[in-house]
């Protein structure tokens, strides 16, 4: 399949977003695979006794597309953004469930690529890694959608700018900064768990 042009993908985000149900229809398969690369990113540090798998993460990720009304779709970096985050949610709530259900065992890990290390040490806990960025919005939103753009969406550092809407530069800082803080949070999290 041809790579759909950024307008194409631009002009049916924002025709669903004044209310054309097919838009959504069309726009799907043409942003498929990026989707799918978001969530193998996600699900390659989970566990292999994982239940979830990407093709599901996707599709759970879409129902809650649909009931997305509000939004106004800027661009394909903004819809990949909203689908990472998404997904962030779906893997959270799936993950909070599982040690809920099993009194704290299970919980799946996410390790840090090559491109986006941050420590050599073990892979963080997906739920601690989502409750150091809880609070880290709460301290600094803007170096916490980096992270999230980032790592969780895959965007590149000129992508998370365009959708952040500030220069590419700043972004690196925040995601620089973030990591650092990130990381003593881990730390911090799992001494306390220990």
């Amino acid at each position: 399949m041809e790579t759909p042009s950024a307008h194409e993908v631009t002009s049916l985000l924002q025709a669903w977003s004044a209310g054309d149900e097919k838009a959504l229809q069309q726009l799907m398969p043409l942003v498929y695979q990026e989707l799918h690369r978001v969530a193998q990113r996600y699900m390659a540090g989970e566990r292999s006794a994982q239940t979830l798998q990407t093709t599901a993460l996707i599709h759970e990720a879409y129902l809650r597309l649909v009931d997305v009304r509000s939004v106004d779709w800027q661009n394909r970096a903004h819809f990949v953004a909203i689908c990472a985050q998404l997904m962030r949610r779906i893997l959270i709530d799936f993950a909070r469930s599982r040690r809920y259900l099993k009194r704290g065992g299970g919980a799946p890990h996410l390790s840090f690529d090559e491109t986006l290390v941050v420590s050599s040490q073990s892979d963080p806990d997906l739920v601690a890694l989502d409750d150091a960025l809880v609070r880290l919005a709460t301290m600094d939103p803007r170096k916490s959608r980096v992270v999230e753009l980032r790592y969780f969406g895959g965007l590149s550092a000129d992508e998370t700018a365009e959708v952040l809407k500030v220069s590419r530069r700043t972004v690196m800082a925040d995601w620089k900064l973030a990591k650092i803080w990130l990381l003593r949070e881990l730390r911090r999290s799992k001494k306390r768990g220990a």
